[in-house]
């Protein structure tokens, strides 16, 4: 089935639909990992967002129960050159067509990616709609033209968790009454802000022995507080990190109290807190396979990605960079001179991508103990 995806500056480009008749719109913007499009799509951080891979074939492996970052699909559209109809993989349960096709999620292949790519790099990421079937290309224009801007959107409370809930290993467990609450781990009590979490996250925290809560975005300090934490950990999620303003005044106490830590959007949270500025980058990181410098150790890792904006805390002489990106010398991560504060801002839990970034999570164990003891 024919299908166009149109982009809000006018340009069009063409294709056919593997999931259908159907419409989709968000922010388009492009992936570069090779594989690992399953977790893409879940990930609640592309929640708003249209995406390009830039890899050729995707599809090939199929698809899994056990490699999702979320409860569902996630992304609004996917964009690829060429989607593979019969995958070939012995962990495979269902082909990329069908997996999108059930959750009723537009996905449009022959599209010239490396053209959309190379155009999404010179003129930034844009706002998308796709549609199948005999339609107007530039009343598709019109109607990209009409999507929300990213800048000042507030996606975070969007995908957050409704109601707090625990991780019983493999997926969430909903407590429906704060009133039958209580820690039952042995660890350190580890109060977890979902701004649009991702599933390994929460494994790699337990990994690392925390007894973990599961918080909605509007959680206020005072909340976190009756809860008796030891310490507060700030999620990824998707849209503009200023527009999330409960979580960054609640952030702005509770990091005067307890070990914080933040990745992605917590990152970005995390510096806004401490009196930082975001701002929009021209077409975000998305990949696994973004080189990164650790200060401290001078030693380079090739990071998982996925944001659209970035911190900036010049002049914030109390924060010590930790993290920088050797693309473009953006910020990557930064800790608090004498508090027990930190935050990056790629993916340490990767899903997908490499683990150079993994030590993140013992990193911020040995913070904790170091504070408190425990």
């Amino acid at each position: 089935m024919k299908a166009i995806l149109a982009l809000e500056d006018g340009t069009i480009f063409k294709g056919t639909s593997f999931t259908g008749q159907g419409e989709a719109s968000g922010e388009v913007i492009f992936n570069t990992g090779m594989t690992g499009y399953q977790e893409i799509l879940t990930d609640p951080s592309y929640t708003g967002q249209m995406v390009t891979m830039t890899y050729p074939l995707i599809g090939n492996y199929g698809v899994n129960p056990d490699d999702i970052e979320s409860d569902k699909v996630q992304v609004g559209g996917f964009i690829v050159k060429e989607c593979c109809k019969r995958p070939s993989n012995w962990r495979s349960t269902m082909s990329l067509p069908d997996y999108l096709t059930e959750v009723g999620v537009m996905g449009i292949e022959g599209v010239d990616t490396r053209a959309l790519t190379r155009h999404l790099r010179i003129n930034g990421a844009q706002r998308g709609f796709i549609a199948t079937g005999n339609v107007d290309p530039e009343e598709l224009v019109k109607k990209a033209q009409g999507i929300e801007n990213m800048e000042g959107l507030n996606l975070a409370d969007r995908v957050s968790c409704k109601k707090p809930y625990t991780w019983d290993g493999k997926k969430p467990v909903t407590i429906e009454n704060m009133k039958d609450f209580s820690w039952s781990g042995t660890g350190p009590k580890l109060a977890v802000y979902d701004f649009g979490i991702k599933w390994n996250i929460l494994r790699l925290m337990e990994a690392q022995g925390f007894d973990m809560i599961v918080l909605p975005s509007h959680y206020t300090a005072a909340q976190v507080r009756e809860l008796g934490p030891d310490a507060v950990f700030l999620s990824n999620g998707p849209g503009d990190p200023a527009a999330v303003t409960t979580a960054v005044e609640a952030t702005r106490e509770l990091c005067e109290e307890y070990p914080t830590a933040g990745i992605c959007l917590g990152h970005q949270i995390l510096g806004l807190a401490m009196g930082g500025t975001t701002f929009k980058l021209k077409f975000g990181h998305h990949g696994c396979n973004h080189p990164v410098i650790d200060l401290h150790t001078e030693k380079i890792e090739i990071s998982s990605q996925n944001h659209g904006f970035c911190v900036d805390i010049e002049g914030l002489d109390f924060l010590e960079p930790t993290h920088t990106n050797l693309n473009d010398n953006t910020l990557e991560g930064f800790r608090h001179r004498e508090k027990p504060i930190l935050a990056i801002q790629h993916h340490p839990e990767a899903g997908p991508g490499p683990h150079d970034s993994r030590y993140f999570f013992s990193r911020f164990r040995d913070m904790v103990r170091e504070t408190t003891g425990l």
